[in-house]
């Protein structure tokens, strides 16, 4: 190639990639505080974006000038990257009979996959009949206009447990499942949300008030993954369970792991200093910074701006926030 084409292609790069550029640092137009961000087009803008954003913008292209073909390109793959909507797939692969007591019914096993690349991380969860039911009585009543189209199995009076009909509930749960992911409202909802993660979250939590640290940390972290994934654009609606995992690496003297958790939970939280969560967090992680021999000092001026700013109030400690959660 010679040298005018060469420096062609590159300011066709240097371009490209300014406008995605502009596209991954504009907002979207929807104003939710939940909105996925995954899930949000490459092509809504605000008409007006935010001063800092733009700021933030200029910025970011400023290095470009500096870099080869081979290193814009890379960066303009990224680029489109973080614009592709992020979707998941829900399988159900195989069933399992539960006979608890006088009670007998069937456990459906879930698989949930982030599909458009490989997914080492997927999450599995296990769901009954009348936890699918008691979700379509939730959703009837706040989506009724939405859920007008969507077919639910029909209870028998017999046969539930034959193979025919259990696998015939297989595919129509995986449908099931499959529409409602695919209806924007009702995907962040959170009854949706809840659906897919509330009972092992009660679990966790309930092992977690039991001192059974070991067994409540394996399940939030099998959780935490989930919620990320449904919760794409909302980081403050995991603030929770990361502080949970943080208190359960701190109880089993791990604090290395803790600090790390709470570090995510900060980052949460950047913009939501009255967030319940954030001066029990703040306090731990300087304790923590201590123990470990980090720096502390930039928490503490956080913690004694947040001071300067707000009137004296009882605040609980991290784990005693943790404890209260999922209590029935």
């Amino acid at each position: 190639m010679d040298q005018d084409s060469h420096c062609t292609a590159e300011r066709e790069l240097l371009e490209a990639v300014s406008r995605i550029t502009t596209f991954s640092t504009t907002s979207p137009s929807d104003q939710e505080e939940n909105q996925p961000k995954a899930e949000i087009s490459c092509q809504q803008r605000k008409e007006n974006p935010e001063k800092d954003d733009l700021q933030d913008s200029s910025a970011t292209l400023s290095p470009h000038s500096s870099m080869t073909t081979k290193e814009l390109q890379e960066y303009w793959r990224n680029e489109k990257s973080q614009c592709r909507q992020v979707k998941l797939l829900f399988e159900i692969p195989s069933t399992r009979i539960v006979e608890h007591h006088l009670s007998k019914y069937v456990m459906y096993k879930i698989i949930i996959l982030q599909t458009g690349s490989f997914d080492s991380n997927k999450s599995v969860i296990e769901r009954r009949y009348s936890d699918f039911e008691k979700l379509h009585r939730n959703l009837l009543e706040e989506f009724s206009e939405e859920m007008e189209d969507v077919t639910f199995p029909k209870k028998t009076l017999t046969g539930n447990f034959t193979e025919e009909i259990i696998n015939e509930r297989k595919l129509a749960f995986k449908d099931y499942l499959r529409l409602l992911y695919s209806m924007k409202c009702i995907r962040r909802s959170k009854k949706f949300i809840d659906f897919l993660t509330r009972p092992e979250l009660q679990e966790a939590y309930g092992c977690l008030r039991g001192g059974q640290y070991t067994k409540a940390l394996e399940i939030l972290l099998e959780v935490i993954g989930l919620q990320e994934r449904l919760t794409r654009g909302n980081p403050v609606s995991i603030v929770p369970t990361l502080c949970a995992i943080m208190v359960c690496h701190k109880d089993l003297e791990n604090p290395a792991s803790a600090f790390e958790y709470g570090e995510k939970a900060l980052s949460c939280l950047r913009v939501h200093s009255s967030h319940r969560y954030y001066i029990p967090l703040l306090e731990t992680m300087i304790s923590l910074a201590y123990e470990l021999g980090k720096d502390f000092l930039s928490l503490q001026e956080k913690l004694e701006e947040w001071k300067t700013k707000k009137d004296p109030i009882r605040v609980f400690t991290l784990k005693e926030l943790a404890v209260r959660e999922y209590v029935q």
